[in-house]
């Protein structure tokens, strides 16, 4: 939301907006560009009929005061995507949909779109090097490439986002269950990305990860008129620490990127490309230069140490990062931390899908912020966790100052990976290593 608000400024829209809570680096962003709040959380004295518009984020409920009084009004309200999709609705849009690597997938299409010289507008869920803002939208640019979220557009739009922005081009890059919350069954999850290969229009394409039983299954439907693409993990070979891609004429490639979950987002990248006519020699001269988006397995300056911060969270998304780093470092010892603090990872049922996620690690730790908890109403039992887990010596955390000290107590270690899409208690895990 805060990205949208930036470029809609930079549109030429007269912008204001609420919340209750604002974290960085949003609220730094905002603040530079004149748009923070003076005053957190919402009043209904900030809606006037001189709006034109009002765009409502997924997280605010149907009993928000603004909202009633927008609805008292008779003013438009558009979710994010809905919203999103009345700018670009002229455009070649092309969407990355999976419960796993989507944004890493969009990051690497926009880096190549880039360095090929292709102009197009963006939405991405993570800071990309090299782009300014996690949205664009500029009129003259034919093609936007959308990282397409599975949750709720908003409380008024109760259907996933990636189906409001009417792609031409979909991406399925997985699928694992996720947002119990919403969607409290694998089936009600499931089909929701069934939905998003139906809405795939006469004359589209629809690229899948083949090598997912789920989206095998969804996506090999037989749909008129629809180009259906197929995909599996890029070749690839791991030599003196570094990893290469293979081409189809057996030549190397080296990229900084790494783990089995890459080589399918690269694969999947490069077959959207294609689709936007980059021939294979321009995309993997592009794709050597690509750093990664933002807490996408990225490198934590450390003179010291090797370090990873990582935004997985999901069962899956440990398994691959886990799963990747211990490839890519088979014989250094590696300690790692996950915060569990969404909706699904706090809930009791749901934590058993942790299973031996954590194992290659030597020494690991879940935190489970007691801030976070107590905010939403969420207790789960320290027992529970290690029996889920399933992991010898499992350390629970619970604090800011508990996570330091297990960082001091296992300091020695070479090679740490710190997995949260949360805050991590406030903690900057670069000071540890300065």
């Amino acid at each position: 939301m805060h990205g949208l608000a930036i470029e809609a400024k930079r549109l030429g829209w007269v912008v204001s907006g609420s919340d209750d809570e604002i974290y960085e680096p949003s609220s730094a962003r905002l603040s530079a560009a004149g748009l923070l709040p003076a005053v957190l959380g919402w009043d209904a004295q900030h809606i006037s009929p001189a709006l034109n518009l009002v765009v409502l984020g997924m997280h605010a409920k149907k009993d928000n005061p603004e909202l009633a009084k927008a609805q008292e009004l008779g003013l438009p309200v558009l979710s994010y995507p809905e919203f999103v999709y009345q700018l670009a609705q002229d455009m070649q849009r092309l969407v990355v949909a999976g419960s796993h690597g989507k944004t890493t997938i969009t990051s690497m299409i926009m880096h190549v779109l880039r360095a090929v010289g292709r102009k197009f507008n963006y939405l991405v869920g993570a800071s990309v090097e090299g782009f300014e803002n996690s949205i664009r939208i500029d009129a003259d640019a034919a093609i936007i490439v959308i990282e397409g979220d599975e949750y709720l557009a908003s409380a008024l739009a109760e259907t996933p986002k990636f189906l409001q922005y009417k792609h031409h081009i979909g991406v399925v890059s997985g699928i694992a269950w996720d947002h119990i919350n919403v969607f409290p069954t694998l089936n009600s999850y499931v089909r929701q990305f069934d939905h998003f290969a139906d809405a795939s229009p006469k004359g589209g394409a629809l690229i899948f990860n083949d090598d997912d039983p789920l989206v095998s299954v969804i996506c090999n439907k037989e749909r008129p008129d629809v180009t259906s693409n197929p995909y599996r993990a890029h070749p690839s070979v791991i030599k003196n620490g570094q990893t290469f891609l293979i081409t189809a004429e057996d030549n190397l490639i080296p990229v900084s990127f790494f783990g089995d979950h890459n080589m399918f987002n690269v694969q999947a990248a490069k077959e959207a490309t294609a689709q936007l006519s980059v021939q294979p020699e321009e995309f993997y001269a592009a794709i050597q230069s690509f750093k990664g988006a933002a807490l996408r397995l990225e490198t934590v300056p450390a003179p010291t140490h090797t370090v990873f911060r990582d935004f997985a969270h999901a069962p899956s998304k440990v398994r691959a990062t886990v799963a990747a780093v211990v490839a890519q470092y088979p014989t250094v010892q590696k300690a790692g931390v996950l915060e569990l603090h969404t909706f699904s990872s706090l809930d009791p049922l749901y934590v058993a899908q942790y299973e031996e996620s954590l194992q290659g690690l030597d020494i690991a730790a879940v935190f489970l912020d007691e801030e976070v908890l107590a905010k939403k109403g969420k207790g789960l039992d320290a027992q529970l966790v290690l029996n889920a887990f399933k992991y010898p010596g499992l350390e629970i955390l619970h604090t800011r100052t508990q996570l330091q000290e297990f960082y001091a107590k296992h300091k020695q270690t070479p090679l740490w990976l710190w997995m949260s899409s949360g805050r991590l208690g406030g903690l900057d895990v670069q000071t540890l290593y300065a």
